[in-house]
């Protein structure tokens, strides 16, 4: 299995990235997707996640402003990020998991994240 996010960049506080998480090595249309974050020196920390049928769930600091969606034919899953603020820099990361209600257990697969860079 390989993951592969892209989409970040550098952006103004305020503004909005599309970040792309590609998938390969098999069908994960009934897998949930993960997004995650990591800022150096801190833990990785999950950011929303979707279930294979559809069902979002987002951390708090980020409700009303990231948007997950995923397209199963494509294997791709997308987050748009809106309002961004400074404390939204990290690199993002795309995983693969399961779910238990609002819970999220993302395997251990994990690609090469994409930096997202937000200035005040």
């Amino acid at each position: 299995v390989q993951l592969q996010a892209s989409g970040g960049g550098l952006v103004q506080a305020g503004g909005s990235l599309r970040l792309s998480c590609a998938a390969s090595g098999g069908t994960f249309s009934r897998n949930a997707i993960g997004w995650y974050r990591q800022d150096p020196g801190k833990q990785r920390e999950l950011v929303a996640f979707i279930d294979g049928g559809g069902n979002t769930n987002y951390k708090e600091f980020v409700k009303g402003r990231f948007t997950i969606s995923r397209d199963g034919a494509k294997n791709m899953a997308y987050l748009q990020m809106n309002s961004l603020k400074p404390e939204d820099t990290a690199v993002y990361y795309c995983s693969i998991g399961t779910n238990r209600g609002s819970y999220y257990i993302p395997y251990n697969y994990w690609g090469q994240g994409t930096q997202v860079t937000v200035s005040s």
